[in-house]
């Protein structure tokens, strides 16, 4: 699973191999977001109420910090799970390797 720009995409789940960690880790995962969501909606009310700047900077410290912790849990999960898989061929490993250094590099902007 990646998140991008708010939104969920599934990682695409291998038939016939180990359900993706993110397939079992759903429930979890949700209410990360959910929480994430809810700081979200904390920091529009305080832009929207005029809220002190200290408030609102701490508020979006807080947003980024369950995000980057979020984006942590899942990168976790995928290294372990699929690059990690010592059964999965090395071109496919190396396919990975490619496309999560993308995410990382683009998360890090």
């Amino acid at each position: 699973m990646f998140v991008r720009c708010g939104t969920i995409l599934p990682h695409s789940i291998r038939i016939g191999k180990q359900m993706s960690h993110t397939i079992t880790a759903k429930k979890p995962l949700l209410a990360r977001v959910r929480r994430i969501k809810g700081q979200l909606e904390g920091l529009e009310r305080l832009i929207d109420a005029d809220g002190d700047c200290a408030d609102v900077l701490q508020q979006a410290a807080a947003v980024r910090g369950a995000v980057s912790g979020l984006m942590a849990e899942i990168l976790e999960g995928h290294l372990r799970d699929h690059l990690g898989d010592a059964k999965l061929p090395q071109k496919e490993r190396l396919q990975d390797i490619e496309s999560v250094v993308k995410i990382v590099r683009s998360y890090l902007k």
